[in-house]
């Protein structure tokens, strides 16, 4: 127990202290994490390569509570529409990375099978570095962090028929001499270290671990459709807010070890339970519950890879081993960069892409462990495979950062940011969210209802979702944007632009489409008020019209007025004025100056005496009260 709290007490320390100064250096959590590992670790020893390694495995769990996170945010309709780039943008960096560095195996000596196992350990990108930096710094709704999550998803699955294959790869198995003089054959070690694992499908012919598999698979599915509902109405009774934290863990770490006793990986499984409770209204109740875990554990998980890391082979060969970790990060980038031309990746999203999918990852260590316990590598090269795994990890935030340089730069050329992808619609589009759309969609948000927001300023869609918002970057006026957020099927419109023109543009565009849609629409001044009411908006608001008016409420309180006059003054002036501006709108004009309008004019005059008029007798009323 003493251990115990002492290495707690170390890890928590070093988390403590590194991360926060990391990021205020603006170098991310994720590289605070790797660097407190090594402080701990390799630098002053507090912790030991075995005991970071069966952390290590603990921590592991982090990567899967954040896939059942991430699972949450997806709609299955969301996932469905993402499946030309699981399997094409995915699927091609997967095989081409595999054969880029086997090719590269064979030429530095290697067997073909040694050398196909190593370029499927190094295909592999870090999930749970890349996830977490995307979400950090609000880039995962960009065209480049959907691109960027689709491939780690189609990794992340990939992992499944890689550790079924690796055993065919084996080498030939090896006799290990044991102290009593005995022989151990290697095939006897093998099944030493799988009988501790609890196992489904162990001794079942080839067809019976497919139907355990789909049977596990297809129970994940129907008890997240079926029973979730009553399970949390039964805790809900007990009226215990731990009990729901307990059902959430028990959801994640009881799917995680269904899918282990059939060969999946745990993570694919979580993934599967979030797309699949995406639609609950409990939804929000288990983000709450497993987000702090989520980021202990990962961060955790970070800092076994830093401790993991060992120096003594890296000084040992310093050149060997830098130069295989930027091989393999020179291999990845140049693929990535290919696909993202052939998959119309552009710009800073290009960068993106490139840069923060080219390291390995922890599934890495994952193949490694499993190729030595199945003798797919020789003895020796899986201490350099792992280290050269960590060291590219380690360097992952240095390539983010490398990005943020770059985007700056290209910004500063005058690089337009590609249009984001919009891969979800909803009743309700929102084009623009300056100060007047922010406060139409918190509201409209915060009483239930989806929204869909658009914007043409990359800063202001990037600050919304670093406060928790989603928003898509694009010209709203575009069509096809417009379509692609559902306009076809959207019950309102709102259009909050700052540009005057572009709004009446907009405006006329959605009544031609959707003559039924209702469209409540941000009007600069009175004569734009009259444009947007000849292109057919139903509901049209002057962006300084409500706010003068409850100025000058405040006005006429505080020269003599009660609280009720003041309010029906109010009331009284803003009755007439919609009254004035439906009745001038029907004599404005767009091609004569309102001065030069002489009906116009004369109506404008003439409900101006009304006005007065109606005030003085509400002024009468409420004396005679």
């Amino acid at each position: 127990m003493e251990s115990f709290l002492f290495q707690a007490s170390v890890f928590l320390a070093a988390a403590v202290i590194a991360v926060p100064i990391a990021a205020r250096l603006g170098l991310g959590s994720v590289l605070g994490y790797l660097a407190a590992g090594i402080l701990i670790g390799p630098v002053f020893g507090f912790v030991g390569g075995h005991e970071t390694q069966e952390l290590q495995h603990f921590a592991e769990f982090g990567v899967v509570m954040m896939l059942f996170l991430i699972g949450l945010e997806l709609e299955p309709r969301a996932l469905w529409d993402m499946r030309h780039r699981l399997i094409g943008l995915g699927g091609l960096q997967i095989g081409l990375t595999t054969g880029a560095v086997m090719a590269g195996g064979l030429l530095l000596g290697l067997y073909w099978s040694v050398a196909l196992a190593v370029g499927m350990i190094f295909a592999l990108s870090s999930t749970a570095i890349v996830l977490q930096t995307l979400s950090e710094k609000g880039l995962m709704q960009t065209g480049g962090g959907r691109a960027t999550f689709s491939v780690l998803l189609t990794q992340d699955i990939a992992v499944i028929p890689m550790l079924a294959l690796l055993p065919l790869l084996a080498l030939r198995p090896m006799a290990e001499l044991q102290p009593d003089g005995s022989i151990k054959r290697a095939t006897d070690a093998a099944k030493d270290e799988a009988h501790h694992a609890i196992s489904l499908v162990e001794g079942l012919p080839g067809w019976g671990v497919t139907l355990v598999t789909i049977g596990v698979v297809a129970a994940i599915i129907l008890a997240g459709i079926y029973l979730t509902r009553p399970i949390f109405r039964f805790i809900h009774a007990a009226n215990l807010r731990e009990m729901y934290t307990a059902l959430a863990l028990l959801i994640v770490v009881g799917i995680g070890s269904l899918m282990m006793a059939v060969g999946l990986s745990p993570a694919l499984g979580t993934f599967l339970a979030g797309v699949v409770l995406a639609n609950s209204e409990f939804r929000h109740e288990l983000e709450s519950d497993i987000e702090p875990f989520k980021g202990l554990l990962l961060g955790l998980f970070f800092i076994t890879v830093g401790a993991g890391i060992d120096f003594g082979t890296l000084f040992g060969a310093p050149l060997t081993i830098l130069g295989l970790t930027l091989a393999v990060i020179g291999i990845k980038a140049v693929i990535l960069y290919l696909l993202s031309r052939a998959f119309n990746i552009k710009g800073r999203d290009q960068v993106l892409f490139t840069l923060g999918l080219a390291q390995a990852g922890e599934f890495g260590f994952v193949l490694i462990s499993f190729s030595d316990q199945t003798r797919v590598l020789p003895p020796g090269l899986s201490e350099t495979l792992l280290l050269v795994v960590a060291l590219s990890m380690l360097i992952t935030p240095l390539l983010f950062i490398l990005y943020e340089v770059l985007s700056k730069r290209m910004a500063e050329h005058g690089d337009e940011h590609e249009a984001d992808e919009i891969d979800e619609t909803g009743p309700v589009i929102i084009a623009g969210i300056g100060r007047f759309g922010q406060i139409v969609n918190r509201l409209v948000q915060s009483a239930g209802h989806k929204t869909v927001v658009l914007d043409h300023n990359i800063k202001t869609i990037e600050l919304m979702r670093r406060f928790g918002f989603k928003g898509f970057f694009g010209d709203p006026t575009r069509p096809e944007l417009l379509h692609a957020a559902g306009l076809a099927e959207a019950r309102v419109m709102v259009v909050a632009l700052d540009n005057a023109d572009a709004a009446t543009r907009l405006v006329t565009y959605v009544r031609r489409e959707r003559p039924d849609i209702h469209i409540v629409a941000r009007a600069r001044d009175r004569t734009h008020v009259f444009k947007l009411y000849q292109a057919g908006a139903d509901d049209i608001v002057r962006e300084l019209f409500d706010s003068s008016l409850r100025a000058g409420r405040y006005v006429l309180e505080n020269i003599g007025m009660t609280e009720y006059e003041a309010a029906e003054a109010e009331k009284v002036f803003y009755q007439h004025d919609r009254h004035s501006v439906r009745e001038l709108a029907k004599l404005w004009r767009d091609d004569i100056p309102s001065a030069e309008n002489a009906p116009y004019i004369e109506r404008a005059k003439e409900l101006e005496r009304d006005l007065e008029a109606l005030l003085l007798a509400q002024l009468q009323k409420d004396d005679a009260a």
